[in-house]
């Protein structure tokens, strides 16, 4: 498999980056089972994207001045779904889950980890899964959020691996509430840590067909 490193500033220009990038070297093939069967997505075959300071504002993109293009998301969805991440109780009927169902229990114990026993674990892990989970029609697309503390820096970083992971309105929208859900763990966290670096994994970043032409307009191209 072709592995592509991404290294940007913020979640904006991690965008953006890996929209350039799926463009030009992203595989492209048909969905037989999944969102939207039978469509087509460019996707890459793996890709890891490292984000330096995920903290810097804004959180999510922008287009550019006198573009007619609207932004992929905003912070209101955003911050709809940090309620999803940490709130298991914003659960719809017709919803089979919310990362919050796996996620809520646990991020206080990492918390509670790292505040009480110190930063020097491996252990710190949070899994956004179950063995049911393969059953589902549309089981979850974040799998693990992992942590790091190391003891000489006080920077709390997040790892994360994404299943399947929709490039143009997912990957923004979720990158920013898990940022806003990493400010939150680091000031609970105390002893002087502060949010860190974001590193996402992902075998499945993808762009829809639908989006391909928005994304050539994106990126100042003639679809």
């Amino acid at each position: 498999m072709d592995i592509t490193l991404i290294t940007a500033r913020d979640i904006p220009d991690a965008w953006f980056q890996c929209i350039w990038e799926v463009m030009e070297k992203g595989r492209e093939y048909t969905i037989d089972r999944g969102s939207y069967e039978g469509q087509k997505r460019r996707e890459f075959e793996f890709v890891v994207v490292r984000i330096t300071h995920p903290e810097a504002r804004p959180l999510v993109p922008t287009m550019p001045e006198g573009s007619s293009l609207p932004p992929p998301t905003d912070m209101e969805f955003v911050n709809r779904y940090l309620e999803k991440l940490v709130d298991s109780y914003s659960k719809a009927e017709n919803e089979d889950y919310t990362y919050a169902d796996y996620l809520e229990p646990q991020i206080p114990e990492v918390i509670k980890m790292y505040r009480e026993d110190g930063f020097g674990t491996n252990q710190a892990c949070m899994a956004v899964c179950d063995s049911q989970a393969i059953l589902l029609g549309d089981p979850p697309c974040l799998r693990q959020v992992d942590t790091r503390i190391w003891p000489d820096e006080k920077k709390l970083h997040f790892i994360l691996y994404f299943r399947s992971w929709d490039l143009w309105g997912g990957f923004p929208s979720n990158l920013a509430g898990l940022q806003l859900l990493k400010e939150y763990m680091a000031d609970e966290i105390g002893h002087g840590v502060t949010p860190g670096e974001t590193i996402a994994v992902s075998k499945g970043l993808h762009l829809y067909d639908m989006y391909f032409e928005v994304a050539n307009l994106r990126l100042g191209r003639t679809p």
